[in-house]
């Protein structure tokens, strides 16, 4: 599965730890992120991570190319649905573009725990069928 991470900044160390969680189901899998997220996990678990460029520079919009591609088969965006971000529209276009394609998203920790169970299960099994 081909699995991207991104995170607003106040939930970066969440999804740091988080991936440390969860590093042995996520390091089966393909894993792309923004800049300072991919970065972040990385150092903090050794995973192979496609970075792409930071979310504020466009890199949010990468990973949108590629959902809309249909080349994501998960998206886990930890948002910080407190602080307002100038680029929120770039994050609203995502989940969009998640719904329009079938992408399981998870935005928060809750339903990235379910996600990743499901991940574990085959539960996303179907995403083999439809890529």
């Amino acid at each position: 599965m081909n699995i991207a991470i991104i995170a607003h900044d106040e939930k970066k160390e969440l999804m740091v730890q988080f991936c440390i969680a969860y590093c042995g189901i996520l390091s089966r899998n393909k894993i792309c992120a923004t800049g300072t997220t991919g970065k972040m996990v990385a150092e903090a678990t050794g995973l192979q991570i496609q970075s792409f460029l930071g979310g504020s520079q466009g890199g949010d919009q990468q990973i949108a190319a590629r959902i809309a591609c249909n080349e994501i088969d998960m998206l886990i965006f930890f948002r910080d649905p407190l602080t307002p971000k100038p680029h929120e529209p770039n994050d609203i276009n995502l989940l969009r573009l998640c719904d329009m394609h079938s992408i399981p998203v998870a935005t928060n920790i809750a339903t990235a725990e379910l996600l990743i169970h499901g991940l574990e299960r085959g539960d996303l099994d179907w995403r083999n069928i439809v890529r």
